[in-house]
């Protein structure tokens, strides 16, 4: 691959510039989400005088279960909700655009 070739106009790093925020987006998202998990059972077990709610392990790491099997489990009927409600895969994603 040659260091002088020229990357085509409206690019970023040789892609479409729209995929430079599509990637910061979806990081942000992960960032947060895997942000929050690590801090869930520290928050919860942490005392009520500190802010936190002050429960035993056991219930916390129960409540970060669910909410960690609720994060998956959720977006499975979710998934096939919209095209049975409005038809098409295609006029889904239009509908949703606008």
């Amino acid at each position: 691959m040659s260091t002088d070739a020229q990357t085509p106009p409206g690019t970023f790093l040789g892609h479409p510039r729209g995929l430079s925020t599509l990637f910061f987006t979806e990081m942000w998202e992960r960032f947060t989400y895997y942000g929050m998990r690590a801090l869930l059972i520290l928050f919860l077990v942490d005392a009520v005088a500190n802010g936190g709610y002050g429960m035993d392990d056991r219930t916390a790491t129960a409540i970060y279960g669910l909410y960690t099997a609720a994060v998956y489990v959720v977006c499975l009927p979710a998934a096939g909700s919209p095209s049975r409600l409005i038809g098409a895969q295609r006029r889904c994603v239009l509908w949703a655009r606008s």
